[in-house]
């Protein structure tokens, strides 16, 4: 018997570094809905009363950075002045270039190197899908997300009214034979005014946040940990910086499966770092819900300018009748890797990206994604062993 605990973290939409990721797309999406082959590169920052736009953009059409950021800003619900950051009075600093003519030759098709699209930059990246849940999702990273989610909708529609925009979430799950057994531990840090004591905080919490996210998990033996510093007023960018692609085990599987460490916020579809990850989750999806394996891991590698994935690798972590090196075959047969083919078949061109800088990018049912799509099952179902 094989016996472990594992822990994953999620963050609020009012987390600092999420506030920069949702910056981050926004600014992407807004070039994507004019430009569909704009390219863009934004990152951002986030302080006391400021925000730094920063990166390489390239698009014909014209982006108004500063009323994005207070959109967003407005949005999360940054709204009040005694929070250190709202979006009516806040700075915000751009400095944009454009991408760099090198990287962009490598990209085009009539003037790379190859004749066709290559990667927009070199790495790795992961792909990761499992059984545990209905998202195909590991059970820690799925809880915790629903966690600070549940947060900011009892923010929003009043039922908390003292909670503020900033929060995190931590869950502990009990692992017995590799199968999720029981919710050992739940963690949440939630930004709150001056009026509510400790003591009602946490009952409020537990009953409007946790008891219904954790559903059956709930129980007597769950440990609960809520503002354990006894106080969480002052949050968000005025008690510490944030920056886009910070989160980036959040943004993805919460440590369960590797990362290649590129993050994805800001980034239009021609960066691998975004594409080739979505790619990877889509592939490893379709295969775990064509039963080919309980879990699924796979990596994609590529060279800036150059139109063919490197290497693909598959691990089912001995998960499946098939080999992976017979895996990795069908992988090969049914999905195209390469930049061109990955934006052609998940339609990557939309401005889409805004929805995934919160509460992660994978295992979302809440939204139409389409690397979250099972159109591959029915075709993929026909190599699972009798």
């Amino acid at each position: 018997m094989n016996k472990y605990f594992f822990t994953s973290e999620s963050v609020t939409e009012g987390h600092p570094d999420k506030i920069c990721d949702q910056i981050s797309d926004s600014v992407l999406d807004t070039i994507l809905k004019d430009d569909p082959h704009g390219h863009c590169c934004c990152e951002c920052f986030a302080t006391t009363g400021l925000i730094v736009v920063g990166g390489e953009i390239s698009t014909s059409t014209y982006v108004d950075i500063s009323k994005i950021v207070r959109e967003i800003l407005k949005k999360i619900g940054y709204n009040n002045p005694a929070y250190g950051i709202d979006y009516e009075s806040c700075a915000v600093l751009t400095a944009i270039d454009e991408q760099s003519t090198d990287i962009a030759q490598g990209e085009d098709i009539s003037k790379g190197e190859h004749k066709a699209m290559g990667a927009g930059d070199q790495g790795m990246m992961f792909g990761y899908a499992c059984d545990e849940t209905p998202e195909f999702m590991p059970l820690p990273i799925t809880l915790a997300h629903k966690l600070t989610k549940k947060l900011a909708e009892v923010r929003k529609n009043n039922t908390l009214k003292y909670l503020r925009p900033d929060g995190k979430s931590q869950v502990t799950v009990e692992y017995q034979d590799d199968k999720p057994i029981a919710v050992n531990t739940v963690v949440v840090a939630a930004q709150h005014d001056e009026s509510i004591k400790l003591e009602n905080l946490r009952k409020d919490i537990t009953k409007e946040v946790i008891k219904p996210v954790l559903g059956e998990y709930f129980n007597e033996n769950v440990k609960i940990l809520i503002n354990e510093t006894g106080k969480f007023v002052k949050g968000g960018p005025a008690a510490d910086t944030g920056l886009t692609g910070r989160k980036i085990i959040v943004d993805t599987y919460g440590g369960m499966g590797r990362h290649g460490g590129g993050c994805f916020s800001g980034k239009s579809p021609n960066k691998q770092d975004r594409s080739g990850a979505y790619m990877a989750r889509y592939v490893a999806k379709n295969l775990v819900a064509a039963g080919l394996a309980k879990k699924i891991e796979i990596e994609v590698s590529y060279a800036i300018g150059y139109p063919e994935p490197l290497s693909i690798m598959v691990n089912s972590f001995k998960t499946s009748k098939l080999s992976d090196e017979e895996l990795e075959k069908i992988v090969r047969e049914h999905f195209d890797f390469r930049p061109a083919g990955i934006i052609k078949n998940l339609d990557l061109l939309k401005p889409i990206y805004t929805q995934t800088a919160s509460y992660g990018h994978f295992g979302r049912n809440d939204l139409d994604l389409p690397w979250e799509k099972l159109n591959k099952v029915e075709e993929l179902k026909k190599y699972s062993p009798c």
